[in-house]
């Protein structure tokens, strides 16, 4: 699971992230595209201590990968195809939707594909996708609920990554008690349990 944190109030999105680590959820994104993002991702960092997998995403070049990593990401995610990242030592999942797109991520040094936007092709696409690409690992991203996110793994995905459904309004100061409880439920979805 991999949680995609992104929201407009900075304090709200660095609050969001303690609660999510909490409950089990490994992998926290924080979205360049966030407000203030660098300093969520310095201070999120500085909380959850240097092992935690926090990375930075919606990485669109090599200028945002090096504020990313300076600030403490220790993996990045494009949203796209993006140059000039193998550079930073650190794992990239980056983004891609076709063969071609995949074939050309994993030239360009890509550790994993986030395949975006997952809800064009659904968890049916990750499984044809599977016959040509068996041993790339995908990380679908973009509408994916908590069934989609069972049907996906069940089908090969590696991880799913998960915004709104799984953060709700906390990024922007909603309840974190609901979002614990979402990610608790998200949770025991990704680890096949009937939540």
């Amino acid at each position: 699971m991999l949680a995609i944190v992104r929201g407009k109030v900075p304090a709200a999105d660095l609050r969001t992230v303690r609660p999510l680590a909490e409950e089990g959820i490994a992998a926290i994104e924080v979205s360049l595209t966030t407000a203030d993002a660098l300093t969520v991702i310095r201070q999120a960092r500085a909380g959850l201590g240097p092992d935690a997998l926090l990375g930075a995403g919606t990485v669109r070049s090599a200028t945002d990968a090096a504020r990313a990593v300076d600030a403490g990401a220790s993996y990045l995610v494009t949203p796209a195809l993006v140059d000039g990242l193998e550079t930073y030592g650190i794992p990239v999942l980056m983004g891609a939707l076709t063969p071609t797109e995949i074939e050309t991520a994993l030239a360009r040094g890509a550790d994993a594909i986030k395949l975006f936007p997952g809800i064009l092709g659904g968890p049916g696409y990750l499984r044809a996708l599977r016959d040509p690409f068996p041993e790339v690992p995908f990380v679908p991203v973009g509408g994916v609920g908590a069934q989609a996110a069972r049907d996906y793994l069940d089908r090969g995905a590696v991880a799913v990554g998960v915004g709104s459904p799984l953060v709700g309004d906390a990024a922007d100061g909603g309840d974190l008690d609901r979002l614990c409880a979402r990610a608790a439920m998200f949770r025991k979805v990704a680890a096949g349990e009937t939540p």
